[in-house]
């Protein structure tokens, strides 16, 4: 299967509003399939439309599996969503800030405040409809694949300017962090 090339923020589909999709088509199930096998050979753990040039609200996600206490992978733990057309349809006041990473901007991290909790109505691969709620990590990746859809980057989101770091230089504060808490 041919996978997509992932586009980076030079490219103005990536700030647009996507389209939504009012036919589920052949070419979007092959779409949807060619996402997936993106998504999972990048590592990431979502992946919008527009990111591969696309204008249509429609993403594809992930989430990471858990892990028993001896930090072996529980299986069956990781779920796949395909979203088409979604919306979020409640959100908690409550926000929580953490790190995010974005494949169309590769090699940095910020620091992001979503809501804690979401619940995101949209459609699956085969049209039907389906209300997920969410909450934490699983959460803050829907918000960050819908904010693909709007034409929003987790840049424009940061809690402050100063709290985007390249990957890099990220990983060399969480272990001066680590080493301090240590003492």
């Amino acid at each position: 299967m041919a996978l997509l090339e992932i586009i980076t923020p030079e490219n103005p589909i990536l700030r647009q509003k996507a389209a939504p999709v009012t036919n589920i088509t052949p070419e979007i199930q092959q779409l949807i399939d060619q996402m997936i096998a993106t998504m999972r050979e990048a590592q990431g753990v979502g992946l919008a439309a527009p990111q591969i040039a696309r204008s249509i609200r429609l993403a594809v996600i992930e989430t990471p599996p858990e892990y028993d206490d001896d930090d072996e992978e529980i299986p069956d733990t990781r779920k796949l969503y395909v979203i088409i057309n979604p919306e979020i349809k409640m959100a908690t006041r409550k926000k929580v800030t953490g790190i995010e990473g974005c494949l169309s901007i590769p090699g940095y991290v910020g620091e992001v405040a979503r809501h804690q909790s979401v619940v995101v109505e949209a459609l699956d691969r085969h049209g039907k409809k389906q209300t997920i709620r969410l909450k934490g990590w699983d959460a803050r990746i829907f918000q960050h694949e819908i904010d693909h859809l709007n034409g929003v980057l987790y840049i424009d989101k940061l809690t402050a300017p100063e709290n985007f770091w390249d990957e890099e230089a990220y990983e060399e504060l969480r272990r001066a962090e680590q080493a301090e808490e240590a003492v």
